[in-house]
Formats: C-alpha cells, structure tokens, sequence
C-alpha cells in the first residue's frame, strides 16, 4: 500500500470519526435545548416525548408543540451557515469570507424587507427572495473587487464586502425608520433570533437549504481542484465559471433560508470551516456534511446560551454568534494581513 493511499484512509478514519463525534454532540444538545424553558424539562421525559409520546402528558405536549419548532430552526439555520461558509471561503479562496461579513445577510435582510415593505413578500417564497438578495449583493462585492490591476485580493473581497454590508445596511435601516409597521413586525428578526417562527416558513427554508446542500456536494469535487489554484483546476478539466457559478448558486440558497428564518445571523460561517479544516479535513467532500453538522451544533449552542445566561430573559441568538465570532474575526485578521 503506497503512503499516498495510506494517507487517504487516516483522513477518512478521521472525518469519519469526527463526523460520529459531532453527531452524538448535536443529539446530546438537541436533548438539552428542548429542556430549557420557562418549564425546565428533564432528559428522560424529552426522550420519551418521542419514543412514546402521550398526548395527555403536559410536558410532552410542550416539547412536540412548542419547542421542537425553535430546535428544527435552529439546526435549519446553522447548518446551513456552515455549508454557505465553506463554499464562500473555498470559491474566493480567502479565509475570512464569511456570509455576514461579506454582505450576503445584508442583502438578504435587505431584499425581505424591502419586499415586505411594498407589500410584495409571501411567506412560501421569502427564501427565495432572499436568496436574490444575497446573490445579488455578493456580485456586486465581486464585480467591484475585481476592478483595478491587481484583481481580486483577499484584502479586496473583505473590504469591498464590509463596505457594501454597511452601505445597504443603512438602506435597510432607512426603510425601517420610514415604515413603523415593518420595523414593528421585523424588529425581532433584524436581531437575528429564532423566536416567533411557523412551521410553514420552517418547511420552506428547509427545502431551500436542502437544495443548496445537494447542490454543494455535488459542486464539492470540483471546489477541490479550484482550491489547488485556477491552472491546475483548468489542466484538470475544471470549468472556473461553472464551478464557481454552482457555488455561488449553492451559497446563496443556504445563505437566504436562513436569513429568512432567523435574520441576519453573523460569524456561524466563519467559524465553522476553520474548526473542520483544523480538527477533521480540508475535503469538501466530507467537509460539507461535517460543516452541516457542525453549525447546526455551534448554533443549538449559541441559542441554549443566549436563553440561559440572562434568565428568565432571552437574548437574540445572533448576539451570542457575534460575542464570539467577531473576536475571532480580528483574530485571522490580524494573522492574515501582518
């Protein structure tokens, strides 16, 4: 067996294994998370909620009918985050691309409540608009990135995408302060938080961002080559534009479900794909159902945080993620551009 194969199988083993460990966490804070509440619910009755549910037992009524909704919102959002993240990171080959960063939340945010405004938005069809708002902003970071002799820099993209983040954000903010009404009905949302939610939009966002995912597996190989550089992905026979165009597609989808569920959530995208890359894999093959994974658990987490700290009140779940995100941000920063 030649070292190169030997190699293959340690890294497999390893997401393999990574995958396991990770999937046993997000069941053990899944169990957790509908435990919490203004009724503290205990681990066993959880399980028995869905292994022998009796509708005449409050506890069990409370947890399918009230708090299983917030636990699929959030395992919906989180997951798909951590994909968005890093696709985002592989396509323009910068370590700080990051979905809220970059300014696809900020024109997603931006599209929903643009759209609710005029009065134009449905509910069935919020990802969607939502996923054109991200797509649309995120090209025109990109276009405008590019421009110049130097062409597309890290430094470019991060600045060009914060800039454009703030510009529409205050477009945003505009429309909110001209319309109470929307600013009454989105104020909990702009927060970036999971509460208030329906089943329908669930379902909805759900569909969007399993479509994304597929699209991003079946992308994952060719992401690989484009990541060793754009001649060797070419001497491969990888298409650029449609490589990075399906990516694209596929960030987009991930980015509007769960913009149109919980608001303009930040920093899940950063961190999750340096935590795969450091502790599992840099495949994206494996990568992206642990990036999947993975977020779900960072945002099951940041959301049992921000329900227990403050007790009996909640903080947004998006002031968690950015608690612990934007220091982390700084910190690749800053080892990036030294």
């Amino acid at each position: 067996m030649t070292t190169e194969s030997l190699l293959v199988r340690r890294r497999s083993g390893r997401s393999g294994l990574a995958l396991l460990l990770v999937l046993v966490l997000l069941v053990l804070a899944s169990v957790a998370h509908l435990g919490l509440g203004a009724r503290m619910i205990g681990p066993q009755t959880v399980v028995r909620a869905f292994l022998a549910f009796d509708p005449r037992n409050f506890d069990h009524q409370i947890i399918i009918s009230l708090r299983l909704l917030r636990l699929v919102a959030a395992l919906v959002v989180g997951a798909a985050l951590g994909v968005a993240g890093a696709l985002l990171q592989t396509v323009i080959r910068n370590p700080l691309g990051e979905p809220h960063i970059l300014g696809l939340n900020a024109g997603a945010a931006l599209a929903v409540v643009a759209t609710t405004a005029l009065g134009l938005a449905f509910g069935p069809g919020q990802p969607l608009i939502a996923a054109c708002g991200a797509g649309a902003l995120f090209a025109l970071v990109m276009g405008i990135a590019s421009a110049g002799k130097s062409g597309l820099t890290p430094m470019k993209v991060t600045l060009c995408g914060v800039a454009l983040t703030a510009f529409t954000s205050s477009l945003t903010a505009a429309i909110l302060i001209l319309d109470e009404q929307t600013l009454l009905a989105m104020r909990t949302w702009l927060a970036g938080d999971l509460a208030g939610l329906r089943w329908e939009a669930v379902r909805t966002a759900a569909l969007v961002a399993a479509t994304g995912l597929v699209l991003a597996l079946w992308v994952a190989p060719a992401l690989n080559m484009l990541a060793l550089g754009d001649q060797v992905a070419i001497g491969l026979g990888i298409s650029l534009a449609r490589t990075r165009g399906l990516g694209l597609v596929a960030i987009a989808l991930l980015c509007g479900a769960a913009v149109s569920l919980a608001g303009p959530i930040g920093f899940v995208g950063l961190v999750v794909p340096h935590l795969v890359r450091r502790f599992a894999t840099d495949d994206l093959r494996p990568g992206v159902p642990l990036c999947a994974l993975t977020g779900a658990l960072l945002l099951l987490l940041a959301d049992i945080a921000a329900r227990t700290l403050v007790a009996p009140h909640e903080l947004a779940t998006g002031v968690m993620t950015a608690l612990v995100g934007a220091p982390l941000f700084i910190l690749l920063a800053s080892r990036l551009f030294k």
